[in-house]
């Protein structure tokens, strides 16, 4: 029986995962974030919690032991609330920071830390009612609405044996100070938090393990697709193969032609730019060859062999690099300051600018 060439039987090339993270088609989980968001707060708790509780316990006593000479008036009323809203800032700020980046961080870890370009874009449909109401009631949905109700009966299974020791605690049946009864609920939410943080890992690493399943069958390429991939990429291979020659040959054949240059300008060590000007041939001055960093070194070295001199001037150094191409004439702007140079270079080369010529 012949193999059908429509089948996703092949493993997805390096490119495909790459455009595919460009997309954001990667593996990723809500449950993930959902206990990293959890853990993040426990911790923040466990760090901050006597603060916290140490803050409003403080203000509940200033606020009630002063009930009956407290002034109410508008401007009175508007401190009060701006109080208020410091001390929630205060309470609440480590929780939600820490929320936050636990958030975050969870969000970057599945994201492997990456951008997805396309998913920035801007797209109307994720905010077009008609298209939410559709999403909502699609059978799509009906899956994970059933998944819901699974993890929530898993959930109050794990945490069921603790939530009824809570309820059977005779601290319900005697008489108890308020210290003992906050000392008595922050441990048994403690304890039950425990428990649906653990119960929260599991369907985690359960989901992000299908999630990154589903997401690698859907990458999987055809035989077809594996082969214009790497058609594609052989190709592209090619070009830029041709394009690296070139560049290369270019850049040996604007060094052979530095010997031949009257003067090289350089920044002093970072920028190199050669120049030559033929009165009989050419209108103006031409960059003969140009470089930078290494490039620029080998530039200067040629030039010391054959004893071409070398003129530091930093502002022309970098205009020539910039606006110059090689085997172009300079810019107009900068023959007043390449004709002084070039005339130095004349004066103090005398000999040798007078026989170039009449070897020409």
């Amino acid at each position: 029986m012949a193999e059908q060439t429509g089948e996703k039987t092949e493993q997805p090339t390096p490119r495909r995962l790459e455009d595919a993270i460009k997309r954001g088609q990667i593996a990723r989980s809500a449950e993930v974030q959902t206990v990293f968001v959890l853990f993040g707060a426990m911790a923040a708790l466990a760090f901050a919690g006597r603060e916290i509780w140490e803050q409003f316990v403080s203000v509940a006593v200033l606020t009630l032991s002063h009930l009956h000479d407290t002034a109410l008036s508008s401007n009175s009323i508007q401190g009060y609330g701006l109080s208020a809203a410091f001390v929630l800032v205060r309470c609440a700020g480590p929780v939600i920071l820490a929320t936050a980046v636990a958030g975050l961080l969870a969000g970057g870890m599945q994201n492997r830390f990456n951008t997805a370009s396309e998913v920035l874009t801007p797209n109307w449909n994720r905010v077009n009612p008609l298209e939410g109401f559709k999403r909502i009631f699609s059978t799509r949905m009906f899956v994970p609405s059933l998944v819901g109700m699974v993890k929530f009966t898993f959930i109050l299974a794990v945490t069921a044996s603790q939530i009824r020791s809570v309820l059977s605690d005779p601290i319900f049946t005697s008489a108890v100070s308020a210290e003992r009864l906050a000392q008595f609920l922050g441990e048994s939410c403690l304890r039950i938090l425990v428990r649906v943080g653990l119960g929260l890992l599991i369907i985690a690493a359960a989901d992000y393990s299908y999630q990154f399943w589903r997401t690698q069958r859907d990458l999987m390429m055809t035989k077809d697709e594996l082969k214009e991939e790497m058609k594609n990429s052989q190709a592209n291979q090619r070009v830029k193969s041709a394009r690296r020659k070139r560049r290369s040959m270019s850049k040996a054949k604007a060094l052979a032609a530095v010997p031949r240059a009257d003067v090289v300008v350089t920044n002093p060590t970072h920028i190199a730019v050669a120049l030559r000007y033929d009165r009989k041939t050419m209108r103006a001055p031409k960059v003969v060859a140009k470089g930078i960093r290494l490039n620029a070194e080998k530039i200067r070295e040629i030039a010391r062999q054959h004893q071409v001199p070398i003129v530091e001037n930093k502002p022309l150094a970098r205009m020539l690099f910039k606006h110059g191409r090689v085997d172009g004439e300079i810019p107009a702007e900068l023959y007043a300051a390449v004709a002084e140079i070039l005339a130095w270079v004349y004066r103090v080369n005398r000999y040798r600018y007078y026989a170039e010529q009449n070897q020409t």
